[in-house]
């Protein structure tokens, strides 16, 4: 999703030679460091067509090729946009098929329904057409435990990582139905690691937190796979160093874990730090449905470990981000209403203050999904 030339669809003659050389230089890097999951969408733009110049250039039996197409109340639409990658991607089958973005309750419906999304997704595999069936998912633990419990995907796209770590249950829910997890975009919305601050770099010594996330994260062997996300060539590399840590990785990450824990609760307090950001409502039960939950996350990390600009990234896409972001963010709080929802919280006279100072400190220009196609 980022090395293509737009985020929608495009003539053909328009998208650049030097854009197209570098995607494809790309995936062959890719498959020359034996990474050979190439993940797209139908929802990413130009990256289908783009990858249909070079996939079937390239041996099959070597790659597993994955795309994605939102749920639709309309079944129909759903195989049509399914044709459609397809025909972009020049494939006769895809190895791996998500239904994208199973966020809220009427996502997982359009999926689950007699006659929905996902009864013409196994059809399309009974025909050869995929191989496997999963879904990504941006959504609360309700949803995302329905979907996996429901035992009819093979595989899962989830957020899980070091500084977003509420989706656990969900990884040991799908190891029990024997499901791929696959987590997405650990480097990005992981924390922004190609830039961090350099509270965290430090704290990360010896290796990159880049680095330290990778190992975090691959030290459970309920996860499969992490999306790299690569732009150009170079954004293998670190990625790749990570694997000769491997043998020392539990002796790494413990170490960074102790440090990143003792710098927050230095700057947040010891009675704040963790235990109470998921006790929080959830956005839809927030008078003016804004994301205390998430606003009081990325506070939390932008005050302990100066990740100012992640928060940023993120809190000006609340209001914008559609099921994939939801909620508002802290620009008008109504406090008496709002401290009437959250008083039984176990710290609920510092939440109020924190949304404050959460605005000031990460507001800015509004931002949009980069993908508006799902």
């Amino acid at each position: 999703m980022r090395y293509q030339h737009a985020w929608e669809d495009v003539p053909t003659d328009q998208i650049p030679a030097d854009n197209q050389d570098n995607l494809e230089k790309c995936i062959h890097r890719s498959l020359e460091l034996g990474i050979n999951h190439i993940e797209t969408a139908r929802g990413y733009g130009t990256s289908e067509f783009q990858l249909g110049r070079i996939l079937p250039t390239l041996p099959r039996e070597k790659m597993m090729v994955q795309t994605k197409v939102a749920p639709n109340k309309e079944t129909d639409k759903f195989l049509k946009t399914f044709d459609q990658s397809m025909s972009n991607l020049r494939l006769d089958y895809v190895d791996l098929f998500s239904l994208h973005g199973i966020n809220n309750t009427e996502t997982l419906h359009h999926s689950l329904k007699k006659g929905g999304c996902l009864e013409a997704a196994l059809r399309l595999r009974e025909q050869g057409r995929c191989r496997h069936i999963g879904f990504s998912t941006h959504g609360p633990l309700p949803v995302l435990l329905d979907a996996v419990n429901s035992g009819l995907f093979d595989y899962i796209n989830l957020h899980w990582y070091y500084i977003f770590q509420r989706n656990w249950p969900v990884i040991e829910a799908a190891r029990r139905h024997d499901m791929g997890v696959f987590i997405i975009s650990p480097s990005d919305k992981g924390g922004m690691l190609y830039k961090p601050s350099p509270k965290l770099a430090k704290l990360c010594e010896p290796v990159s937190p880049m680095i330290f996330n990778d190992l975090f994260c691959l030290l459970r062997p309920e996860v499969h796979t992490l999306s790299i996300g690569a732009a150009k060539p170079t954004d293998f590399d670190e990625h790749c160093r990570a694997l000769e840590f491997l043998p020392q990785a539990e002796k790494i990450t413990h170490e960074i874990d102790g440090r990143i824990r003792a710098a927050m609760q230095e700057a947040l307090g010891e009675d704040w730090f963790n235990p109470y950001v998921d006790s929080i409502p959830e956005w839809d039960g927030i008078p003016g449905e804004i994301n205390v939950r998430e606003i009081v996350r990325l506070w939390s990390w932008a005050k302990g470990l100066d990740m100012v600009e992640f928060g940023k990234m993120r809190y000006n896409l609340l209001g914008h981000g559609d099921h994939w972001f939801p909620g508002n963010p802290a620009e008008t709080v109504q406090e008496e209403v709002l401290f009437e929802k959250i008083k039984s919280h176990p710290r609920a006279s510092r939440i109020i203050p924190i949304l404050r100072e959460a605005h000031e400190l990460m507001k800015g220009d509004p931002k949009e999904r980069l993908s508006k196609g799902d």
